[in-house]
């Protein structure tokens, strides 16, 4: 009988080191990035963002701080909309969340606001880059038209307030934000993402009532093509109307409270309102990108490229429907129309990558007529190129003057608004050292007006009731608590028009503070 044959076990012996990273992880690894790539580029930006507050060692506008007061009101039931700010859904709708953790509230709107106004020229490169149209051998011309797209958007200018595209950016107001969320709303439709593109247009809207035409197109789109979405376009139809209208409804004097303030402002367009609306969108941007928007329009209107003609259509739109707004009393700054001008920079940035593409044959095709057999296709082909390069260079030089002035003027802006911070931080300690309850019970707190809403933050009140009217005042004498700034980055706190019955209430809030 034989023995069985046993078999000798197999020994597999491993082909890396455990917990070696290998080729198997670096593709899990680069595939979970790919997955997830919005969330790490959110994550990011976020990051970048929360640097570039740091660095800026800037504090929120004056409306962004009103808007931080709507917050922290409306976490004690105490919202009240009458007086400035108007009234304005978008940042409202994350300043009460962010306003549940206390005075940090103040720099997670800083960064989110940041991070979300960055993110317009990263949608601008997308969409340029996309509309260029370039094929993957010479991809090259979509990258420098996403390039100079996003370089673009931040040359623009607001030539009422003499103030750059930046000093919004790090002011943390909404309109840089707005600007993002159009952008990112058309490069959803470019990718076929149509629903993701309502709800930007829908967040748009909560800012700014111009996006509310292109909500509009955007939802009967969706209402005919996707029927099944219809409860989600009459829920967002609701919720507009409920923030917009509602809201103020209960919390002020009117439901179109937001447009009785804005309109009849000192900033409004004097003169004719239809050119005087007009030259401040022309102002907005330099005559070069305007030029070069103006020749990719052509080019498309000549080869029927729908979509850079539709791109278009919607700047002017913007442009009709704020030359409207002016119209009925409303100021029409040009802050109002950076949506349209983005839309303009990503026009001209097409152009960029339109050259690099159509130019060197062209080029090459000259030098070879001129130079006949003699001409080498290596020569002719480096002519192209070169002649390309000259041409690019060309079109930079045109805009250093523009970039230069943009340059000094943000650099005045940065180190006027770090002054500002400086003081608004010694506001605060004032705050801290008087107490709100000891300054209420004194009297009606009388602040300059651009430290109204900053004031009002720190004292946990509404603007409104910081308002003083000297009429009123004669007619009806109460005490008051004058702050005011002093030389030397500080303030000067002392009453005023006190009574009898004010005197101990208001003894000991005399302060000199630096």
């Amino acid at each position: 009988m034989s023995e069985p044959v046993l078999e000798a076990p197999r020994l597999e012996l491993p082909l890396r080191p455990a917990g070696a990273p290998g080729r198997g992880d670096r593709v899990a690894l680069g595939e979970l990035a790919w997955r997830y790539r919005w969330l790490l580029a959110g994550g990011g930006l976020l990051l970048v963002s929360l640097l570039v507050v740091l660095w800026a060692g800037a504090r929120p506008g004056y409306d962004p701080y009103g808007w931080l007061v709507w917050g922290k009101l409306s976490i004690h039931l105490k919202l009240d909309t009458n007086g400035a700010p108007s009234w304005k859904p978008l940042p409202f709708l994350f300043t009460v969340p962010f306003s549940l953790i206390g005075h940090y509230s103040l720099w997670l709107w800083m960064v989110f606001s940041v991070a979300v106004s960055l993110s317009g020229p990263i949608f601008a490169w997308r969409i340029a880059f996309r509309l260029t149209g370039a094929d993957p051998a010479r991809r090259y011309a979509s990258y420098a038209a996403g390039l100079a797209a996003a370089v673009f958007v931040f040359f623009m200018f607001d030539n009422v307030g003499r103030l750059t595209f930046t000093h919004y950016v790090l002011s943390a107001e909404s309109d840089t934000m707005i600007v993002a969320l159009c952008l990112a709303a058309v490069d959803c439709h470019l990718t076929g993402r149509h629903r993701w593109a309502f709800w930007l247009w829908w967040l748009g809207s909560l800012g700014r009532p111009e996006v509310w035409p292109f909500l509009g197109l955007a939802g009967l789109w969706l209402w005919r093509a996707r029927p099944g979405y219809r409860p989600w376009l009459y829920a967002g139809v609701g919720l507009l109307v409920f923030f917009w209208f509602i809201i103020p409804g209960l919390t002020s004097k009117s439901f179109f409270t937001a447009g009785n303030i804005a309109q009849n402002s000192p900033r409004e367009v004097h003169g004719n309102k239809v050119t005087g609306t007009i030259d401040r969108f022309h102002g907005m941007l330099p005559n070069t990108i305007w030029v070069a928007a103006a020749i990719t329009v052509a080019m498309a209107a000549w080869r029927r490229w729908w979509p850079v003609l539709v791109l278009a259509a919607g700047a002017l739109v913007w442009l009709i429907i704020e030359i409207a707004f002016s119209l009925h009393g409303f100021p029409s700054v040009p802050r109002y129309m950076f949506e349209a001008g983005a839309i303009i920079s990503v026009l001209a940035g097409v152009f960029i990558g339109r050259v690099i593409l159509e130019l060197p044959p062209l080029l090459r095709g000259l030098a070879g007529r001129i130079g006949g057999r003699r001409l080498s296709s290596q020569l002719a082909f480096r002519l192209g190129a070169w002649g390309t390069g000259a041409a690019i260079v060309v079109i930079c030089a045109t805009l250093l003057g523009a970039a230069g002035h943009q340059v000094r003027l943000e650099r005045a802006d940065l180190k006027h608004e770090r002054a500002r911070t400086t003081l608004i931080g010694r506001l605060s300690a004032v705050v801290h050292r008087l107490g709100p309850s000891r300054i209420m019970a004194c009297g009606q707190p009388n602040i300059p007006i651009e430290y109204q809403s900053v004031f009002a933050w720190y004292m946990g009140i509404k603007t409104g009731v910081l308002y003083v009217s000297q009429t009123y005042l004669r007619a009806h004498p109460h005490p008051l608590v004058n702050i005011y700034p002093i030389s030397g980055a500080g303030w000067k706190v002392f009453p005023s028009h006190v009574t009898a019955a004010s005197a101990a209430s208001c003894s000991g809030l005399r302060l000199i503070y630096r």
